[in-house]
């Protein structure tokens, strides 16, 4: 049986095409609901999934979980409640690129900043050999990158 869910996210599964199994991925596999609310910045959708105890390991086509949707939406307070939910800070998606690598190579330093606070691991490479520190697209992120390695 299904837990109870509020009428805002029987709404918001509605309208992005999910059924109400919290869990389970859009027909074409590129997001859960708590991946497409993480992209959107929905932290009350967030916050109500989390509640239910949503599936923090779920990933998408690419290998990517909630934590790397909710940096490319920028939301500090959406990452930190992810991350202290116990999200995976350090999954390596299809290419082996981890959500630090993601901000470093998309000029975030202040997502740099917040995931190396949070724990996130600076050294892990990618497929093609590559740190968060070798793909820093500022200045600002290679700072804190070197100051990190």
């Amino acid at each position: 049986m299904s837990p109870a869910l509020s009428q805002t996210l029987a709404t918001f599964l509605a309208e992005h095409g999910f059924t109400d199994d919290i869990n389970a991925p859009q027909a074409d596999g590129r997001f859960t609901p708590l991946m497409r609310a993480a992209k959107l910045g929905r932290l009350d959708i967030v916050d109500e999934l989390l509640s239910l105890g949503v599936d923090l390991n779920a990933l998408n086509a690419d290998g990517c979980n909630a934590l790397w949707l909710a940096c490319y939406n920028g939301s500090h307070d959406l990452i930190e409640r992810l991350i202290a939910a116990g999200v995976n800070i350090d999954q390596q998606n299809g290419n082996g690129a981890s959500a630090l690598m993601y901000v470093s190579s998309n000029s975030k330093p202040d997502l740099v900043k917040l995931l190396l606070e949070k724990g996130a691991n600076p050294r892990l490479k990618n497929f093609d050999d590559f740190t968060a520190l070798d793909l820093a697209a500022s200045l600002e992120c290679l700072k804190l990158l070197r100051k990190a390695a």
